[in-house]
């Protein structure tokens, strides 16, 4: 009688991260696209936590990634890393140094975090990532593997479509109502109320002397207003939604896409502020490339990571896409 002896065949694992500004999520999965391990940490980004912030939640989300799939870091065979904060190819080499603290004996690649929301939600690997979020990003990448980008800075750059902008260009109504220059708007009352300032003039002052610190976090009051009707916060909407339309319109240009039926992923917690801004968003992009398809990012970003891992890797993730997303989003789901 012939005996086998055991398999000793390896099976390919993958792990993805999504690093930002305020979390880090890191997923473990198989070839066959199940979600295995979840792990989560809080903010990685370099610039608000310094490289050896980073390479600490690095190390605590792969660990719980790690611990829940029941693996050790050898067992990884590709591995993908969406960072926010590594926005310019001179970053990259520190990010790679923190990232080797991990263990890693397999290929691997980092990217920016906007790119890992265009591997999740295109359906073949190449589109735009449209972010909408606390500020604005546009990421793309055409079926060569071309990048086209902004700066993802902002004002300083002219760059303009997050929560941060919406507040800001808010704010300047409502100075410009103070100061005569424009008509009264809804926008004074909400902004009067966040701050519990006395009145209009107590709130530009302390506005202006720091007493009173805007953030992101006031777009809800903005949008507020523009569906009670004020026509001052529909406007500020609408130019944000336009200008963040525009961003999707420079790199559709840098790749070419113009007459592309391109998916552009649209990431971030504006694009759930209804038609006052997807509107503007969409009548903006659709002038320059009219078969654009834009779609709302459902899957975790995190997939994308692990999908870039698992191309580095070699294998085909089209088939086992779909498969991926819905496995990690019952994971998720079941981690609370």
């Amino acid at each position: 009688m012939n005996h086998r002896p055991p398999s000793t065949v390896h099976r390919p694992f993958f792990l993805g991260l999504d690093v930002g500004a305020s979390k880090t999520h890191a997923l473990i999965a198989d070839e066959k696209g199940q979600a295995l391990g979840f792990g989560a940490g809080g903010a990685g980004n370099h610039q608000a936590v310094g490289y050896d912030g980073l390479r600490s939640v690095l190390q605590h989300a792969t660990a719980q990634a790690l611990k829940m799939a029941g693996l050790k870091i050898e067992q990884i065979s590709g591995a993908g890393f969406g960072i926010g904060g590594y926005d310019w190819p001179s970053q990259l080499q520190a990010h790679l140094d923190v990232i080797a603290a991990l263990g890693l004996d397999c290929p691997l690649e980092a990217v920016n975090d906007a790119l890992i929301g265009l591997f999740a939600g295109t359906s073949e690997g190449w589109g735009l990532a449209l972010v909408g979020g606390t500020g604005c990003n546009c990421r793309g990448r055409d079926r060569q593997g071309r990048e086209g980008r902004v700066t993802g800075e902002g004002g300083r750059f002219g760059e303009y479509g997050g929560g941060g902008e919406l507040v800001v260009s808010a704010i300047q109504a409502v100075s410009h109502e103070w100061s005569r220059r424009g008509p009264a708007t809804m926008l004074t009352n909400m902004f009067l109320e966040l701050t519990a300032a006395k009145n209009l003039d107590d709130l530009i002052e302390g506005i202006d002397l720091g007493y009173y610190e805007p953030s992101a976090a006031w777009a809800l009051a903005v949008f507020q207003a523009a569906y009670g009707g004020d026509e001052v916060a529909r406007e500020v909407i609408s130019w944000n939604g336009r200008e963040l339309g525009e961003l999707g319109c420079a790199v559709i240009r840098q790749l070419e896409l113009e007459n592309e039926a391109v998916e552009i992923v649209e990431i971030g917690s504006l694009f759930d502020g209804g038609a006052l801004f997807v509107d503007a968003v969409h009548e903006t992009i659709s002038k320059v490339a009219p078969k654009a398809r834009l779609i709302r990012l459902e899957a975790p970003p995190v997939v994308g990571g692990v999908i870039l891992g698992m191309q580095k890797a070699g294998l085909d993730t089209r088939p086992i896409r779909q498969r991926l997303i819905e496995t990690t989003q019952s994971l998720c789901q079941f981690e609370g």
